[in-house]
């Protein structure tokens, strides 16, 4: 079993700023690209921003230049430093990630419970 526990959201007006992390835990044995999405309601859940293994990283356009997304792999940890927010960043964000729990087999995605950021005007 692979657990994702997400923190960090929450309530933050306009302009302010929020950190999102993301461990994983459990049988995970090693892992590639890791990333955040968000879905609004009634809208498709979108990426928001991912990372490789190797650090490439890469943004929706809407959240260039606000966020950065990190990771500490020995902590096997994502994180999404979010700057400058604006009521449209509101959503549930999930961070997920493409690993292995068993050496040489296929990578699986696995996905976090979400956290809820809210963004006041």
């Amino acid at each position: 079993q692979v657990q994702l526990v997400e923190s960090g959201g929450g309530l933050v007006q306009a302009g302010g700023s929020l950190r999102l992390s993301c461990a994983a835990s459990g049988s995970i044995v090693s892992i590639n690209n890791m990333g955040w999405y968000r879905q609004a309601p009634g809208k498709q859940r979108e990426l928001v921003a991912g990372i490789t293994s190797g650090g490439s990283t890469n943004y929706a356009d809407s959240v260039k230049d606000r966020f950065t997304i990190s990771r500490d792999n020995a902590k096997n940890t994502v994180y999404l430093e979010m700057n400058n927010l604006k009521p449209e960043d509101t959503a549930v964000y999930y961070c997920q990630i493409r690993g292995r729990t068993i050496p040489g087999l296929a990578l699986n995605d696995y996905w976090g419970q979400g956290t809820q950021v809210t963004v006041s005007s």
